[in-house]
């Protein structure tokens, strides 16, 4: 699996940004992907050094439109946390 097909997106919350300032950012993976396959794309992507990867799987919420009723996809979070003497990533260009 490619470093891109693994991280999808990151995650930009008001949790998400306030988690920035001590090195941890959050992105959106592939369900499929494990720990070390995250911060090896995290590490390949940005050229940053990881520390410790945490990951959430949500499942499926039910959903309704009219009579028929479905679940939306299921999605897995990564909360990546960066070395000390590692530089920050930077989502937004100022």
């Amino acid at each position: 699996m490619d470093a891109r097909d693994i991280i999808k997106r990151p995650v930009i919350t008001e949790r998400s940004t306030d988690l920035m300032a001590e090195k941890k950012y959050t992105f959106e993976v592939d369900v499929k992907a494990n720990k070390t396959q995250v911060k090896d794309a995290v590490e390949a992507i940005f050229g940053v050094k990881v520390e410790k990867v945490n990951i959430m799987n949500y499942k499926g919420k039910f959903k309704r439109m009219g009579k028929f009723g479905g679940y939306t996809n299921k999605r897995r979070k990564a909360i990546v946390k960066l070395t000390t003497d590692s530089q920050e990533i930077e989502f937004f260009e100022a």
